[in-house]
């Protein structure tokens, strides 16, 4: 095909990345001009070019598309991770214009930077070569380190950006030097040439080590343990509403990414990928289970809540075919609102302008904000898999797809860790509700609480009932992209 055509009939399937671009490079030199006077406007705007993109993705093929010469996809699988990542980008870019506009720390790079992350994330889900893969992991990656060390003065927010920064740099050379392996054994960057190569057998013990130095990279990325080191740190360092957002969008990026690394190129080696994303999976839900009972603080314990449920993820993913991936898919699509209405409230737990980010400052939080703790009993229960709320519904679907995989005892360990995470989520409904009051929390902005609000109706049982168009959805993707 001649490359100019090629390129023209691209454009429209790019839409939603190239609105993104133009929004990004527009308010940059918009923010240029005016500084920060012009934060408010480009966070109304960058909000509405982020939902604008997801909903322009909701709108692609669900049958494989390849677009610029094969450098990326648009199928099904693009198109769900897109809509959740754009939801979720939207949500916090939302709470996090609210939050610097009330602590007066009004910068327009804020928004360009939450879209520049985006539009890598974009490119991640839909990258159909090692080095598309490369380009959208380093441009979310490059943003977030800026994120983590938005707050300058702060000692705690500049070591978190200077510590994700040192050890995803590490996570990048890993990727690199993995793709180097897999392109040396191959012959080819492209993910059809390789899955060509795999099936004719190439490759060897050299194509496989490669492999597995690419998944330890997309592990560190997921927030998976033994690489999830940067995690606790991070999350209690960032500002609250950068938390939210790497909670939430990066990890649906990653478990997609993941998924079309394992189940396009690699599709063939799954008796040899399935042990190492096994050993992710249940390192991760045993040490995020075991590890937040001894925190204090609510975002350190979210961080290594976040671990446990990439752990859960990971076990769908594990178990392959369409049914696993499918099941992880679905599984980070109820966890999302949860998550982001968990740190809306954390948010807006606040007394005398200064955070409450304490496990203690939560006691008797029924009596002094009752809806705010209705709120988070509702989300607490759904994140912890109490029936019938969504994130049951998600355990239940990866447990039963790890199960119908022949992994029996995965899923047993996964239900034992699921037991013990559910102490720790009690042990905060009980303080919510039972515990003497501990502080005055100031009233929080109508920004978060209908953020908070959205989220907790996502996870109510009579919403579950949606989960099935959400399901019918999330299978033909699956089937029709892998």
């Amino acid at each position: 095909m001649n490359p100019m055509s090629d390129f023209s009939a691209s454009i429209p399937l790019a839409y939603p990345e190239l609105l993104l671009v133009v929004f990004a490079l527009s308010a940059a030199m918009i923010g240029a001009w005016f500084k920060d006077k012009a934060f408010h406007a480009l966070s109304i705007l960058g909000v509405a070019a982020i939902a604008g993109a997801g909903v322009l993705a909701m709108y692609g093929p669900f049958a494989p598309v390849e677009i610029f010469q094969g450098a990326m996809v648009v199928d099904g699988v693009a198109v769900f991770s897109k809509v959740l990542i754009a939801f979720a980008a939207a949500a916090t870019l939302a709470l996090g214009a609210d939050h610097f506009g009330r602590v007066n720390d009004k910068r327009f790079e804020y928004p360009v930077l939450v879209t520049l992350a985006v539009l890598g994330m974009f490119v991640m889900v839909s990258a159909q070569d090692l080095i598309t893969l490369y380009v959208g992991v380093e441009l979310q990656s490059l943003s977030a380190y800026v994120l983590a060390a938005w707050r300058r003065d702060d000692p705690h927010s500049s070591e978190a950006g200077l510590k994700y920064f040192v050890l995803s740099a590490i996570s990048s050379g890993l990727l690199l030097f993995g793709s180097s392996f897999v392109y040396g054994f191959t012959g080819s960057i492209r993910f059809d040439a390789i899955a060509a190569a795999v099936n004719e057998g190439a490759g060897g013990v050299g194509l496989l080590f490669g492999l597995v130095l690419m998944l330890c990279a997309l592990g560190f990325k997921m927030s998976a343990a033994p690489f999830h080191m940067w995690t606790p740190d991070v999350y209690e360092g960032a500002p609250t509403p950068v938390t939210a957002f790497f909670a939430a969008a990066p990890k649906i990026a990653a478990v997609a990414l993941m998924a079309r690394v394992l189940y396009e190129p690699f599709a063939a080696m799954e008796a040899q990928w399935q042990q190492v994303v096994m050993a992710l999976s249940a390192i991760s839900m045993v040490w995020g289970s075991i590890a937040a009972l001894q925190q204090t603080n609510l975002k350190r314990l979210m961080a290594y809540s976040s671990i446990g449920n990439i752990g859960f993820a990971l076990m769908g993913l594990a178990a392959g075919g369409d049914e696993g991936a499918a099941s992880a898919l679905i599984y980070m699509a109820l966890y999302l609102p949860t998550n982001i209405g968990i740190f809306a409230l954390i948010l807006a737990m606040r007394r005398e302008g200064e955070p409450a980010e304490t496990v203690a400052d939560l006691a008797g939080m029924a009596q002094k904000r009752p809806f705010m703790a209705a709120l988070f009993t509702m989300l607490l229960f759904s994140i912890a898999g109490i029936p019938p709320f969504a994130g049951f519904i998600g355990k239940l679907l990866v447990f039963s797809a790890a199960v119908d995989g022949g992994l029996i005892w995965l899923a047993v360990l996964g239900g034992v860790a699921a037991v013990v995470a559910a102490a720790y989520y009690l042990r905060l409904i009980a303080s919510i509700w039972f515990a003497p009051p501990a502080v005055q929390l100031q009233a929080p902005s109508g920004t978060i609480m209908v953020t908070a609000t959205a989220a907790a109706v996502l996870s109510f049982p009579i919403l579950v009932l949606m989960l099935g168009a959400v399901e019918r959805w999330v299978d033909a993707a699956v089937r029709m992209s892998f």
